[in-house]
């Protein structure tokens, strides 16, 4: 029999945060100890209609505004640095990304000879990355007869209500020399002290765990696998002190978002703890 991994374990009140996107609710952000991660409570019975709103902007290709432009364009910029840093650890080029939004990251790979799968649960997200040549599936279990070489999840895996099934599936899914790329915020960052309950990378219901780089060492250990690099995405510190700036003052306030974001960074130069952590996992 598996083990199941027991996040619920002695539980205790962290802060309490606002769903600043859709709904306005408060919900309980509460500490792990055991896993040295944070859990959201209660979990809503009908996640997607938090994922409801046109800000929501992984799941568009919007250029309305300089915010979105803006966005689109670092995008662009990550999806490049990303494409290096994947392509230097595979000799095979068969990637499945799960979280893939409007296809930008796989097309960039087809467009250099990748066989590139997804995963997308957001319709609309779905139908921008078909016009992109790019067809992506809405859940995983579409793949269980399939091994990947890389499987890529960017910003996904705090959003995943089965956490301990799902990182068992990613374990199967990978064949025995793969990687496992996953993105996650870091709740011991600055920007996270700093903003406290308006950090918006909490980002309640969403993001139903909070994770440290303990934690994921943790619970990827519970399927004999480990972190074989971390790398810092350092622009996220500006990008998320730009949102909670928002959900605190009801402003952007882009030259205080900007100095939180650049102290974030200088201080993790010190003490690792980025903003958000890129984590390249293989199997032992």
């Amino acid at each position: 029999m598996e083990k199941e991994i027991e996040f619920y374990c002695g539980l205790t009140p962290y802060l309490s945060c606002k769903d600043h996107l859709v709904s306005d609710e408060s919900y309980e952000v509460m500490i792990c100890d055991q896993y040295d991660m944070l859990v959201t409570s209660p979990v809503p019975v009908d996640l997607g209609y938090y994922y409801q709103d046109e800000a929501y902007i992984s799941h568009t290709d919007a250029k309305k505004t300089m915010f979105d432009k803006a966005y689109q364009m670092i995008k662009s910029i990550s999806t490049k640095r990303k494409f290096k840093l994947i392509n230097g650890f595979s000799t095979e080029k068969r990637i499945l990304d799960i979280g893939a939004g409007t296809g930008d990251f796989l097309s960039f790979f087809k467009s250099k000879g990748w066989e590139v799968f997804g995963v997308e649960p957001n319709e609309k997200a779905r139908i921008l990355s078909a016009q992109k040549e790019v067809l992506l599936k809405d859940q995983i279990s579409e793949f269980e007869n399939h091994q990947f070489d890389v499987i890529t999840m960017w910003h996904v895996l705090e959003h995943i209500p089965n956490l301990s099934e799902y990182i068992r599936t990613l374990e199967r899914l990978l064949t025995k020399n793969g990687v496992l790329i996953v993105a996650v915020p870091n709740f011991k960052s600055y920007d996270a002290s700093h903003y406290k309950e308006f950090w918006a990378a909490y980002d309640v219901p969403r993001h139903l765990w909070h994770f440290s780089q303990a934690s994921i060492e943790k619970l990827f250990k519970e399927v004999n696998m480990s972190v074989v690099e971390k790398h810092p995405l350092k622009f996220d510190a500006y990008y998320v002190s730009l949102l909670s700036e928002e959900n605190k003052t009801g402003k952007k306030n882009i030259v205080s978002a900007f100095m939180n974001g650049w102290k974030s960074n200088q201080k993790a130069k010190k003490t690792s703890e980025y903003s958000s952590i890129i984590y390249v996992l293989k199997k032992k």
